[in-house]
């Protein structure tokens, strides 16, 4: 984790060094501050939209995980453009584009099943504050065979 903090601070610093000599100090600033201007209204934009299609998801008494994950990606990237720098600035105008975003989503979906699914091999039901594990002979549903 220490490695990755490292990296991106090292790639945040080279990007800033590099605009800054093509267009110059003010240049600089000026595009960092026209990012972040940028960058909140679109998280105000997009978060607006995540949270009506959450009510109406929620409303219509089906599962919002689309919903939610798409809110929390909102969230993550206005948080990024709030972060000086040209790469968190990127980072987070991907997460807050809607086509791209949706990208991401899948593939952050994915890992996380993928994830859980390596965590937990075997699945177990507890019965009575015990955990049965699935192939026991106390089983409930192999005990009613």
């Amino acid at each position: 984790m220490a490695v990755m903090l490292l990296l991106y601070v090292v790639a945040e610093v080279a990007a800033v060094w590099a605009v800054s000599s093509v267009v110059g100090v003010f240049g600089t600033l000026g595009l960092l501050l026209a990012g972040a201007v940028l960058g909140s209204w679109l998280a105000r934009r997009e978060g607006a939209r995540a949270a009506r299609a959450f009510v109406a998801t929620a409303r219509a008494g089906r599962p919002a995980h689309n919903e939610i994950t798409n809110g929390m990606l909102i969230a993550l990237g206005g948080v990024l453009i709030m972060l000086p720098g040209f790469v968190s600035d990127l980072v987070g105008l991907l997460l807050l584009a809607p086509p791209t975003r949706g990208v991401i989503r899948r593939a952050w979906l994915r890992r996380a099943e993928r994830r859980m699914a390596a965590n937990s091999p075997n699945r177990v039901i507890v019965v009575d504050s015990e955990v049965v594990p699935e192939d026991s002979p106390h089983h409930p549903i192999i005990e009613n065979r």
